[in-house]
């Protein structure tokens, strides 16, 4: 199973850098999609490569789909959003953040389920669907950390909230 990122012109990088940080470190295998394979510049000028282009990955290989934020016109396509409700479809775990959350709703699958659209939470877990406003990107990353079991026991999950949620130092 696979983590697709997917990457667009001026997504923020930012917004998923951590849960990025704890999927690489548990050993999941992330793969940086575009629609075309090719670079993208984020919103913070970084010039990102693609692992792949969305076309060639099997939506039912995805654990999880993340979709950062940004502006996301470059991504409001029938391709993504078919790709998006593909791996719901799946059972598999689909987040996004910030704009990303648009996409999501674009794609239709935030439609009879509580999200950040519906809710005034600013970071909303479900079954396959996690949403959150742009200033969660740390409790987003703990929520999907604890969805997918990244966590090696309470102890580990508590070091993690100490460390990234609340900046204790050992």
């Amino acid at each position: 199973m696979k983590t697709v990122v997917l990457l667009y012109e001026t997504c923020c990088i930012y917004e998923i850098v951590i849960i990025n940080y704890f999927l690489q470190l548990c050993g999941h295998e992330l793969l940086f999609a575009t629609i075309d394979g090719k670079p993208v510049t984020a919103q913070e000028k970084l010039s990102l490569n693609a692992s792949c282009a969305l076309k060639d990955i099997d939506p039912k290989d995805v654990e999880l789909l993340l979709v950062p934020g940004g502006n996301i016109s470059s991504i409001a396509n029938e391709e993504v959003y078919s790709f998006i409700r593909a791996v719901v479809d799946h059972k598999q775990l689909v987040a996004g953040i910030c704009n990303g959350v648009d996409e999501l709703d674009n794609a239709g699958i935030l439609e009879g389920i509580e999200s950040t659209h519906s809710v005034k939470e600013a970071l909303v877990v479900g079954e396959h669907v996690i949403t959150a406003r742009a200033n969660m990107y740390v409790d987003m990353a703990i929520a999907i950390g604890k969805k997918m079991n990244l966590f090696k026991d309470e102890a580990d999950l508590q070091e993690t909230i100490d460390f990234w949620k609340l900046h204790k130092t050992l």
